[in-house]
């Protein structure tokens, strides 16, 4: 039999996976009699595990007992790994605990569904109310949404969260009934659907009444895996893309698949484990989609489907469209502005006021903090080029080629060699 401590570290461990947890984007002060506790916009004070896990909130599962036996997750019914359960009073407690010892400032929830989607998502309602209305908390909280529970819980917990999310986990139907046939896309999505129309009518609510209490404030967010299943980066930026069209969610997580538990009794064969690198790459096209203006399918298509592991793709976006470059740096429009490599939002926006006092010179240009070595090549300044003689792919990526360091080796190797210095 665990006691608390212990269930508390496997549930933690076991929530460690699970990547959708991030700053709350939401505000709210403590303005109650007896309240503990304020959500900050800019976000809860991040700590990263060695594994470059978020650990910021208290992110715990309720329950690692679980009917499904998906292939990818650890909590699967077949694996061999120790069970723990919290109680929604074990949970509460804890939490104010640790929020009063500073050691967090909200709470990550999630579960695996123990028994029913019903039961587990009753607890999470269950925990909150404890939080919220015991405790009086008023910190920053983000539950999971089960698929499946019934829409009235869905809606409790939605009064009582800051951000909820459902994880579609998969980018399509057909890979989710290969690795987890006992979910269907259909009723992950049912749950997303429903919070979007909740959020909606709670804007309207807001404005017109004084008192109206808030649903969802944070906005929803779900994650995907990337790696176990053969879909490209194509497919997997262009189902984000339909999520943020049609669910207006805050944001898209990506996760490279770790294969976990005994082989032996994995439902699959296990894939070649995705690197993180194309784990960032979709990190950064997921923002060029979010605050850059991009449409998926201009990113890439069926024929080039797969991200560049050299160049990151607003560079690769810029290369393949050179027919609209260059552009001069005194007349271009701020949305096209951010399209060029090396300039992001704020560098526009400096170029765009400062060059309604003057035409800015080229010295002037690089003060305005843009990355010149990447930009040059897409630019006019007064309309002289600064890319070269001529503009050609091959020529911007010679010139940018990364040069990728190796590991310096500080202890000779395992068959007694010397230790070699460092090589670039």
């Amino acid at each position: 039999m665990y006691d608390v401590y212990d269930r508390l570290q496997i549930l933690a461990d076991s929530a460690k996976y699970d990547v959708s947890c991030s700053s709350s984007g939401n505000e709210r002060k403590n303005n109650r009699a007896g309240g503990i506790g304020n959500a900050r916009s800019f976000g809860i004070c991040h700590a990263w595990a060695a594994d470059g896990r978020c650990i910021s909130l208290l992110k715990i599962l309720m329950t690692n007992h679980c009917v499904y036996d998906c292939a990818y997750c650890i909590n699967r019914s077949s694996n061999d790994v120790p069970r723990a359960s919290l109680t929604p009073e074990e949970i509460a407690k804890t939490t104010m605990a640790f929020y009063r010892r500073n050691y967090i400032e909200g709470l990550f929830l999630s579960s695996a569904v123990d028994v029913s989607p019903n039961q587990t998502m009753e607890q999470i309602v269950k925990t909150l109310e404890l939080l919220r209305h015991q405790w009086q908390f008023q910190g920053y909280i983000h539950v999971k949404a089960i698929p499946g529970a019934d829409p009235r819980l869905i809606q409790q917990a939605g009064f009582l969260a800051d951000r909820m999310s459902a994880n579609i986990e998969l980018p399509s139907s057909e890979s989710l009934q290969r690795l987890a046939p006992q979910k269907q896309l259909q009723t992950i999505l049912k749950p997303m659907n429903q919070i979007q129309h909740g959020i909606e009518e709670n804007r309207y609510a807001l404005k017109q009444y004084r008192n109206a209490q808030s649903f969802v404030p944070a906005g929803q967010s779900t994650q995907m895996i990337v790696g176990a299943t053969p879909e490209s980066d194509y497919q997997m930026i262009h189902t984000s893309q339909k999520l943020y069209d049609r669910f207006q969610l805050k944001r898209v997580f990506y996760s490279a698949y770790i294969p976990v538990g005994n082989p032996k009794k994995i439902l699959v064969p296990i894939p070649k484990i995705a690197p993180l690198m194309r784990e960032h790459r979709l990190y950064q096209a997921d923002w060029l989609l979010r605050f850059y203006g991009f449409r998926a399918e201009e990113l890439l298509d069926e024929i080039k489907p797969h991200f560049d592991a050299d160049f990151d793709p607003k560079m690769i976006w810029a290369i393949r469209h050179l027919e609209q470059f260059p552009v001069e740096i005194n007349r271009a429009p701020f949305e096209t502005l951010i399209r060029v490599p090396g300039i992001g939002h704020k560098t526009a926006s400096r170029i765009v006021n400062q060059r309604r006092l003057a035409s800015l010179s080229v010295e002037e240009v690089k003060k305005t903090r843009l990355v010149w070595k990447r930009a040059r090549f897409f630019l006019t300044v007064r309309g002289k080029y600064y890319g070269g003689r001529s503009i050609s792919p091959e020529g911007i990526k010679t010139a940018l080629q990364p040069e990728w360091s190796h590991q310096l080796r500080l202890f000779p190797n395992a068959k007694g060699g010397q230790a070699r210095g460092l090589s670039i």
